[in-house]
């Protein structure tokens, strides 16, 4: 496996390649690998001659008081995933090298990206759209794999990708779960062991929005009111501590392709969570599909 620095190498790479007649896969990470990562990789090497992984840990997407400084970097390890995942090459190019000093162009990311996150995380999708079509431009791909857990940035990154005639196709891969039902995150790492329990309300609450609409539910206002109780809970009877997350920035049923306001459930829609648990931010998302709507069951 190659692990490449320079943006101007990693062009010639991929460039290369494509001129061999190969198609690439690009999976961007901020490293901290797990399962979900590998099984993006996975979908890439499924469907590509080659694929590669960046891992870049993008200053600009993170706001003032988040986590930049501690977000977990593990390089060696990461890289050791990759290659056992058969990865063709990662790309690790410095801050230097993505935002040259004296740099000012960024993004101005598509209405997608307003509300939700980018209510409560005002610049982060400017930063992300940003990164984004940097490393298009660095690793001009045929395809490029992001995660449905990331549901919103997800959808940011389609509508930029079709909004300037890119010409890469976006896929997204499934959330992968550990076997109690908590989606998979690097962040989970800052969890200790009674915020990773009462971190389990996320996916709890999720699933009881699935039965709820799998049995014939469809105003959105109620089965909002039972995610924000679900998530929030109760005392537990002998102690004075929540046994639900701490603070919920949203919990929300909208429409799944335009994530607008919703009154019922008479489409495909996606049920999001950001929650606060101590001192970690956590999100969630399920797709739910109504019965008879023309399509079975739900899926995330």
């Amino acid at each position: 496996m190659e692990v490449i620095h320079s943006p101007d190498v990693a062009r010639d790479f991929v460039l290369s390649l494509r001129r061999d007649g190969k198609t690439v896969g690009l999976v961007p990470t901020m490293g901290a690998l797990h399962e979900g990562h590998l099984s993006l990789v996975r979908i890439s090497r499924a469907l590509c001659d080659a694929t590669i992984a960046t891992i870049f840990v993008n200053p600009t997407q993170f706001g003032p008081g988040e986590d930049l400084d501690k977000y977990p970097r593990t390089l060696v390890q990461d890289c050791d995933l990759l290659r056992a995942e058969g990865a063709t090459a990662v790309f690790v190019p410095s801050n230097e090298s993505m935002y040259p000093e004296g740099a000012s162009t960024r993004i101005d990311p598509p209405s997608i990206a307003k509300p939700l996150e980018g209510a409560f995380r005002p610049e982060h999708f400017r930063g992300v759209a940003t990164i984004v079509l940097k490393l298009f431009h660095c690793l001009p791909c045929n395809l490029a794999v992001f995660g449905r857990k990331d549901y919103q940035q997800w959808k940011v990154i389609e509508a930029m990708t079709r909004d300037l005639n890119i010409g890469i196709e976006i896929l997204a891969g499934d959330i992968i779960r550990e076997p109690d039902g908590l989606a998979m995150s690097s962040r989970n790492r800052y969890l200790d062991g009674d915020e990773r329990s009462r971190a389990l309300r996320l996916s709890e609450s999720l699933r009881l929005v699935a039965d709820a609409v799998e049995s014939g539910q469809r105003d959105v206002s109620k089965l909002q009111k039972m995610m924000r109780q679900c998530l929030l809970g109760s005392s537990a009877p002998g102690t004075s501590g929540p046994v639900g997350v701490d603070k919920i920035d949203y919990a929300v049923v909208v429409d799944a392709e335009t994530l607008t306001p919703l009154v019922e459930v008479d489409r495909p829609v996606v049920a999001l969570i950001a929650a606060r648990i101590g001192a970690t931010r956590l999100i969630d998302n399920q797709v739910l599909i109504p019965p008879g709507n023309g399509l079975k069951g739900t899926n995330e």
